[in-house]
């Protein structure tokens, strides 16, 4: 009788697990999407690797990673976090990738995934902005091609301090890449803003898209960010929040 009660117990659990898709013990499984641009990956790695003993993270680079966006993959992991500037998509990726996360898959957005999917358009409302390589016209406006500036020192100030983001993180200094010029979609929730010259004066923010809770987050092109102590805890409580949707 206690063999049947327990194992009761354990398929009861097991057909709750199956029906959230989550890890029962807790961890947020990151899954991390790259391809079409360079980056120090050890470091890139120690940098998730030290986000939470609750965040576990697996790279997925693109092409092959379009695979992960599928409805049978999408159980694997809790959260995207993009690092990829690719650019070539099939309209039935497109269609299957949208869906991942309109149904509800969390996402974080770092520094160059503004730059991809020219000619995607409907990935500027994914992620709310867009880096143009060549003038690109959204909502009526043309954009010219944006700017880029490499290995500046500019502060990123907190709009947002109490917000489950950015709480506990103060103005804080970054040796970075700026872009300049970028679209950023009307309607976002600022969190992160900057007076540097070459660069937007929003550089993070938050917003939906269908089911999901999305962040983007502009700064992170290399090692002295992924180093920064502000910028993982950014990170951090970025991965969390988005994973907290509806709870």
């Amino acid at each position: 009788m206690k063999a049947k009660k327990l194992l009761f117990i354990y398929l009861f659990a097991f057909a709750v697990i199956s029906a959230s898709g989550k890890d029962p013990s807790g961890n947020i499984r990151v899954l991390v999407i790259t391809g079409g641009h360079d980056y120090k990956k050890e470091q890139f790695n120690e940098m998730m690797k030290s986000l939470g003993n609750n965040i576990s993270y697996q790279v997925a680079e693109l092409p092959a990673a379009f695979s992960m966006f599928l409805a049978e993959n999408r159980d694997k992991y809790d959260v995207l976090v993009f690092y990829h500037m690719w650019q070539s998509i099939t309209p039935e990726q497109a269609e299957v990738f949208a869906d991942c996360i309109k149904q509800g898959k969390p996402l974080v957005a770092l520094h160059h995934s503004i730059c991809a999917f020219d000619e995607w358009p409907e990935y500027f409302n994914i992620i709310g902005g867009k880096y143009f390589h060549k003038p690109t016209e959204v909502g009526g406006k043309t954009y010219p091609a944006c700017s880029y500036q490499h290995d500046l020192h500019f502060m990123v100030n907190i709009a947002e301090k109490n917000h489950p983001v950015t709480k506990g993180i103060n103005d804080f200094e970054v040796f970075d890449e700026s872009y300049k010029g970028y679209y950023v979609e009307p309607g976002v929730k600022p969190l992160l803003t900057t007076n540097e010259k070459t660069s937007e004066k929003v550089i993070g923010w938050t917003k939906n898209y269908g089911r999901a809770r999305v962040v983007t987050i502009q700064s992170g092109h290399d090692v002295p960010t992924f180093e920064s102590q502000d910028f993982r805890k950014l990170l951090s409580q970025a991965v969390i929040w988005v994973y907290n949707e509806g709870k």
